[in-house]
């Protein structure tokens, strides 16, 4: 089932780089154009790795958290994650804005945090960008959330890491795309038909893990309620 997620994982970071354009965009273009041309792919790549390292550190806090919860034999972890990724297809798509209030949840650490990535711009080498990177990792976002759900629900550090990374690797050629062309995709990203687009593509693999998690939730409720009682 792993491999399935991981898999899952990556096509969520790419479906939804219109959505990491919106967030991240800004302190792209702007890494990209203060650096020379020469240092602007070391740059924008230090940068997003930090990124997905902060991406990291979150799915392996939060697999190792999923797995002390020990709900193996009633999976609403899964049901959440499923929930989840629809809530982020109609959220995408502009159907509804409910997961907006999601990003609230984090609103509190970024205020604290937030600063120190100020301090480091403008960049001016590979160590000020990977450090940016993995500040900005922490910027509330609904997608990241809404990953972050599935590794909780991998029940392991590893896994949790791993589901992150590829959702990470996923975003990555959106985000590496806008240190070079910026502004031509602005256009591209703001196309009603391209947002909802990505946003039906995960709204329906939400919809398909929901329909895989509910007949299995069927006999593991009795045997949970019998542990609890």
């Amino acid at each position: 089932m792993i491999s399935l997620d991981l898999s899952a994982a990556f096509l969520i970071g790419l479906m939804g780089g219109m959505h990491c354009f919106g967030m991240c965009g800004g302190i792209m273009t702007a890494v990209a154009i203060q650096a020379p041309t020469a240092q602007r792919l070391p740059l924008t790549t230090a940068y997003n790795l930090g990124r997905i390292s902060s991406y990291m550190l979150a799915g392996a806090a939060s697999g190792a958290l999923g797995a002390t919860l020990d709900l193996h034999q009633f999976p609403i972890l899964r049901l959440l994650a499923a929930v989840m990724l629809i809530l982020m297809g109609l959220y995408l798509a502009g159907w509804s804005t409910w997961l907006s209030h999601v990003e609230q949840a984090g609103r509190g650490l970024w205020r604290c945090i937030s600063p120190l990535g100020k301090r480091l711009l403008p960049v001016r080498n590979v160590r000020q960008a990977l450090a940016l990177g993995m500040i900005w990792g922490w910027l509330p976002c609904g997608l990241v959330y809404s990953t972050l759900t599935w590794s909780l629900a991998s029940h392991s550090w590893l896994d949790g890491a791993l589901i992150m990374g590829l959702f990470g690797l996923g975003t990555l050629p959106v985000m590496l795309a806008t240190g070079w062309f910026s502004h031509s995709l602005k256009g591209l990203v703001q196309q009603q038909w391209l947002r909802r687009l990505g946003g039906m593509l995960i709204l329906l693999w939400g919809c398909y893990n929901l329909s895989l998690t509910l007949p299995s939730m069927i006999p593991a409720l009795p045997l949970h309620l019998s542990v609890s009682h």
